[in-house]
């Protein structure tokens, strides 16, 4: 019995056709550039629409203090004094025999929408009809503008 030889070969690649997976540093580098330029121009836009909403929340939220102020009056005869304040929207103080509160719906004062109390005066001195109710703005300082500009219902 012959037998014939085995030839056992080997395949290797004639060339260095590797699949390479991934992206290049350049490729990285260029996404990044583009991303950081979006930021660039949408950043500032999104920051003044996010001043604006914080600032029509307020309005809102002095319009809604101002109803129940009404309530309060057309129900007692006045306007709460400067010591009972804005509680008195809430419980009820002593000598109010028509009082029908709570007049909010949550039972509780709300904050602006940067968090700080609101004010309330009476009597009026910036401009209200019978009292001032104002927000101090972002900065929560007498005075200033744009998002640090005072609401109330003198506007």
């Amino acid at each position: 019995m012959t037998s014939k030889p085995v030839h056992l070969t080997t395949k290797f690649p004639t060339h260095n056709t590797q699949n390479h997976k991934g992206f290049t540093l350049i490729e990285l580098l260029i996404v990044l550039a583009i991303i950081g330029m979006l930021a660039a121009l949408v950043g500032p836009r999104l920051m003044n629409a996010l001043s604006k909403s914080q600032s029509k929340t307020t309005r809102s939220q002095v319009e809604l203090l101002s109803t129940a102020l009404d309530n309060f009056r057309l129900d007692n005869g006045r306007y709460p004094t400067k010591d009972e304040g804005l509680a008195a929207l809430i419980h009820k103080p002593e000598g109010l025999i028509n009082w029908s509160g709570p007049y909010l719906r949550k039972k509780k004062i709300p904050k602006d929408a940067w968090g700080f109390d609101f004010h309330y005066d009476i009597p009026a001195k910036k401009g209200g009809i019978a009292y001032d109710l104002y927000s101090l703005g972002a900065d929560n300082a007498p005075g200033g503008e744009g998002e640090n500009a005072d609401i109330g219902n003198w506007q």
